[in-house]
């Protein structure tokens, strides 16, 4: 199977090639990005070599998907949007998505994830969409709520970030729940 490129109004999703590594360097290195992601920031583009290396793998293995988010109007690499804990045997998968600060708060990661849902559910046939927010990060769990995405519950002690572990939420959205 080929890696699919999804298309929006205003974004397309494409696969992320090592001609994107400075941009993916430029995302997961910035401190505002990253402050809810699990991970420290990037301090080297080797890092990002590394990601952009692990996406690939993930998708030839079909344990995950990663998107890169680019605006249509001017080619850039602004995010992505992707699929962690692919298991198209049990229809299931988690979501996951960051954006560079300067294009927050336009419903570009809702454009996204609404077009990964869309195939989510209709092209690879899953049931369930799961996401892990951290309890903190209203603007996410925000934006799931608005898909229609419910939550289950508080994951205690499941991220590990700057050398402690968080409590997470956990939310969902079934196939028969999505309507669109």
């Amino acid at each position: 199977m080929s890696f699919p490129t999804l298309s929006t109004e205003r974004l397309k999703l494409i696969e992320i090639k090592d001609e994107h590594v400075a941009s993916i360097f430029s995302i997961f290195s910035n401190e505002e990005v990253i402050k809810f992601y699990g991970m420290s920031p990037f301090t080297k583009e080797e890092q990002a070599d590394a990601l952009v290396k692990s996406f690939a793998t993930g998708f030839e293995q079909k344990k995950s998907m990663r998107w890169g988010i680019e605006l249509k109007e001017t080619g850039e690499l602004i995010g992505t949007v992707g699929l962690n804990n692919l298991s198209l045997a049990s229809k299931r998968t988690e979501i996951g998505y960051e954006l560079l600060p300067g294009h927050w708060r336009k419903g570009i990661v809702s454009e996204a994830v609404r077009a990964v849902i869309d195939y989510c559910f209709n092209v690879l046939n899953l049931y369930r969409i799961g996401a892990v927010t951290f309890p903190q990060n209203e603007a996410s769990f925000t934006l799931l709520l608005n898909l229609g995405f419910e939550k289950e519950g508080l994951l205690r002690g499941y991220l590990y970030q700057d050398n402690s572990s968080h409590d997470a939420f956990i939310f969902s959205l079934t196939k028969p729940d999505w309507i669109e």
